[in-house]
């Protein structure tokens, strides 16, 4: 029987065949690699990615298409809302521990000690999603995305232009990012009304030491009235707090690069 798309689960199924092949080409799957894909609908990028897999675990709401994805002899289905699925905890199942290095045979891939994270996400909730896995980064290989074209280019947007956004500070801090494809709406059935693409988000192996908590309390009030200079915003935030270093509040929150955000929260 034909799956009906659903409007409230945000569900597009991607149907072109050579934009599945490039998005699988941008992810490089490997024997063996721990791997979730979220959304996995009806299969389209699944059965590609398993068969270079061998097994792969998908996250799927639907229950129509949950009991479908179970009749698959190599996936492993989890029936959930993905922003309560535990990702810490799945990557403790799914990833081995790290085998001692082998420095004769050189970098080693395949097997690892953390997940790859891939989907098309339903663009309705995308950027809770995402807020969602920063919260599990630490146990996160890589993430690839199909995703609203507008919502990447605010993703990967630099300081200074009008994409540059709470979302680019919240997560340029943690992920190295690059929009890696275009997707236009007739790749899909039903084709959305946006144009889309597949972002690349690679956590940063080194990165800064902050209160998360604080850190986005900050950045969100920064970003509250992007259009005003931040001495109207930001100043009385962190006047509030007894902050007396030096930081300029003569800009707007869209000037102010992602490092400056990051050793204010760490000045605080």
């Amino acid at each position: 029987m034909k799956h009906i798309a659903r409007k409230r689960f945000g569900q597009h199924f991607l149907s072109d065949h050579g934009i599945i092949d490039a998005i699988v080409a941008a992810i490089a799957p490997q024997p063996g690699d721990p791997m979730v894909e979220i959304g996995p609908g009806l299969a389209a990028l699944t059965q590609p990615l398993v068969e270079r897999l061998g097994h792969l675990t998908v996250v799927e709401l639907d229950r129509d298409l949950a009991a479908r994805l179970r009749g698959h002899g190599q996936l492993d289905v989890v029936e959930s809302d993905v922003l309560k699925v535990d990702f810490t905890a799945l990557a403790g199942r799914l990833c081995p521990a790290a085998p001692e290095p082998d420095i004769a045979a050189g970098p080693r891939r395949g097997v690892g000690t953390r997940l790859r994270v891939v989907g098309n996400l339903p663009y309705n909730i995308s950027s809770p999603i995402l807020f969602h896995l920063l919260d599990h980064v630490a146990v996160v290989q890589d993430q690839h995305f199909m995703l609203q074209k507008e919502v990447i280019d605010r993703m990967v947007a630099a300081p200074g232009s009008g994409d540059y956004s709470r979302l680019s500070v919240m997560l340029q801090w943690r992920y190295a990012m690059e929009n890696v494809l275009f997707v236009p709406p007739e790749s899909f059935d039903p084709p959305p009304r946006v144009d889309s693409a597949v972002v690349r988000m690679v956590p940063l192996a080194q990165p800064p030491q902050i209160d998360l908590r604080l850190y986005g309390e900050l950045v969100q009030t920064a970003f509250s009235q992007r259009r005003k200079i931040l001495r109207n915003t930001l100043g009385k935030w962190l006047e509030a707090r007894g902050f007396t270093g030096d930081f300029d509040l003569q800009r707007r929150a869209e000037e102010v690069p992602v490092a400056e955000y990051v050793a204010l929260a760490q000045a605080v």
